[in-house]
C-alpha cells in the first residue's frame, strides 16, 4: 500500500499542496537536506522515498539500530562514487535519526556541508532537543501532522479497492466498520494498515447472497478490543498532554483537566505523575489564593496509595476539579522567583545586627541582636518600623498578592501593616 508517486500520497497538504514548500522542491528538483518530524504513521519514511524517486536520486537507507560510524562512512563512499563515476546524486535517509548519538550525527556534517549527498532524517521527537545544533543548522525541519479521519478513510477505500481488484469475490466494508478502524488507528496509518491486514486475513466471511466478502463484526471488534491512544512516555506527546492538563487547571477548566487526565491514564500514564503535577499546580498557580488546594492535592495522592488505581484515580480527579475551579494566584511563585534573582545577582550583604542571634556574651558585646523588637510583645504582634532586609536593599517588595481568593484578605492585611509602618517612621 505504500504509494509509488507523490500523486498517491495522502495527507500533509500543508507541505505538499499547491505552492507549498515540499511540492516546490519536487517540482523544481532542487532537493535539500531536511528533517521530517512528525508522529508515528504520518508518512515520514514514505515521503523520504518519494523525494528520492521524484528527483531521480539514488536512495541509501541507514538503520539506526544496525548502523555505526563505519556504516556511515561506507554510505558516504558510495555517495562519492555515485557522483564521481555515474554523475548521480544520492539521498541518505536515516529513520529515527534521534537515536544516533552525537558522534554518529557529527559524521554526516562535512558531507552535508559540501553537498556530497542530501541528508534526510525522520524523527518522532522534537529535533530541538534530540539533534545536534550543528546538524540542525545544515538542514531544514518540516513538521508532519497526524493524519485526519478523511485521509485515513482514503487509505481504507484504496485498500478495499486493491483487495477487491484481485481474483475472487469483491470485499465490502460497511461505514460502521470503517469508522471503527479509523477510531482505532488514531491518526496512525501504520496502525490502520495493521488492523486492515489482520481483518482481511482473519475476519472476512463470504456472503452467498451478495457474492462478496463482508467483515465479521465480532471478529473485527476482537481485533480492536484495545485502542491505545498516542502517548510516548518521556517524548513530545507526553509533555504536550501534561502541558495541556496543567494549562487547563490554570485556566479554570475542570472539563479540560478531566479530559487530558483521562487521555493520559487511558494511554498508560502513571496517575501519580498527574498527582505530583497537581501538587505543583496547587503551589505555583493557586498559592495563597486558596491554600486548601495543596492539602486536597496531597490528600488525593495519599488516597491513591491507600485505594489503588480505580478509586484512587477518582480522588485525583476530584483534586483536579477543585484546583481548576479554585481562585488562582501565582504571586508566591513570582515573589520567590524575584527573591531568588535578588539573592543571585546581589553581593553577599551582611545580616543586619538586629536580626542576628546573640547566644554568647561576646556576640552581645558585638551588638548582635541589639535593638531587635520581639513582635509578640508589641501591639497586634507587629513591631512597626522594624526592617528585615539588608540595608542595601532597602524596603524591596517581592510579594504582591492578587485580588482573588484568600489573597484579597492577605493584601488587606499587608496594606494595613504598611500603613502602620508609615506612621511609625
Amino acid at each position: 500500500m505504500r504509494p509509488l508517486s507523490i500523486q498517491d500520497y495522502v495527507g500533509q497538504e500543508h507541505l505538499l499542496g499547491k505552492n507549498k514548500p515540499l511540492r516546490l522542491v519536487l517540482e523544481t528538483g532542487n532537493l535539500h537536506s531536511l528533517i521530517l518530524w512528525g508522529p508515528p504513521g504520518s508518512g515520514k519514511t514514505t515521503l523520504a522515498r518519494l523525494l528520492a524517486n521524484s528527483t531521480d536520486y539514488e536512495l541509501i537507507n541507514l538503520s539506526v539500530v544496525m548502523s555505526g560510524v563505519k556504516d556511515i562512512r561506507s554510505s558516504v563512499k558510495q555517495a562519492q562514487d555515485n557522483r564521481q563515476n555515474a554523475g548521480k546524486n544520492t539521498l541518505i535517509f536515516v529513520d529515527e535519526v534521534h537515536r544516533f548519538n552525537k558522534s554518529q550525527q557529527d559524521a554526516f556534517l562535512p558531507y552535508v556541508e559540501d553537498g556530497t549527498f542530501v541528508f534526510v532524517g525522520a524523527t518522532t521527537e522534537n529535533p530541538s532537543f534530540e539533534l545536534n545544533n550543528a546538524l540542525l543548522s545544515r538542514t531544514r525541519v518540516y513538521l508532519l501532522k497526524t493524519l485526519s479521519d478523511d485521509s485515513l478513510m482514503q487509505l481504507i477505500n484504496r485498500s478495499q479497492e486493491k483487495m477487491s481488484a484481485g481474483p475472487g469475490a469483491p470485499i465490502v466494508l460497511p461505514d460502521k466498520i470503517k469508522n471503527q478502524i479509523i477510531f482505532h488507528a488514531d491518526g496512525d496509518a501504520r496502525r490502520l494498515y495493521n488492523v486492515l491486514d489482520l481483518m482481511f486475513e482473519q475476519a472476512m466471511v463470504f456472503n452467498e447472497q451478495d457474492q462478496c466478502f463482508y467483515p465479521d463484526e465480532e471478529l473485527v471488534a476482537y481485533l480492536m478490543n484495545h485502542s491505545p491512544k498516542r502517548y510516548d512516555k518521556g517524548g513530545d506527546i507526553y509533555y504536550d498532554q501534561i502541558s495541556a492538563f496543567h494549562k487547563s487547571v490554570r485556566g479554570s477548566s475542570p472539563d479540560g483537566a478531566l479530559y487530558w487526565m483521562s487521555r493520559m491514564i487511558e494511554a498508560g500514564c502513571d496517575p501519580l505523575y498527574i498527582a505530583r503535577r497537581l501538587l505543583a499546580i496547587a503551589s505555583e498557580d493557586i498559592g495563597n489564593a486558596d491554600p486548601k488546594a495543596m492539602t486536597i492535592a496531597l490528600n488525593a495522592w495519599d488516597a491513591f496509595h491507600r485505594l489503588g488505581p480505580a478509586e484512587g484515580n477518582r480522588a485525583i480527579a476530584q483534586a483536579a476539579v477543585y484546583c481548576a475551579v479554585a481562585p488562582k494566584s501565582n504571586a508566591v511563585y513570582m515573589a520567590f522567583k524575584a527573591a531568588t534573582e535578588a539573592a543571585k545577582n546581589s553581593p553577599s550583604f551582611e545580616v543586619p545586627h538586629h536580626l542576628r542571634n546573640a547566644p554568647t556574651a561576646l556576640l552581645k558585646e558585638q551588638g548582635y541582636g541589639a535593638e531587635y523588637r520581639y513582635s509578640h510583645d508589641e501591639e497586634e504582634a507587629f513591631s512597626a518600623g522594624q526592617t528585615y532586609l539588608p540595608e542595601e536593599l532597602g524596603e524591596l517588595k517581592f510579594y504582591h498578592p492578587v485580588e482573588r481568593g484568600l489573597e484579597i484578605k492577605i493584601k488587606q492585611k499587608l496594606d494595613y501593616l504598611k500603613h502602620k509602618n508609615s506612621i511609625k517612621s
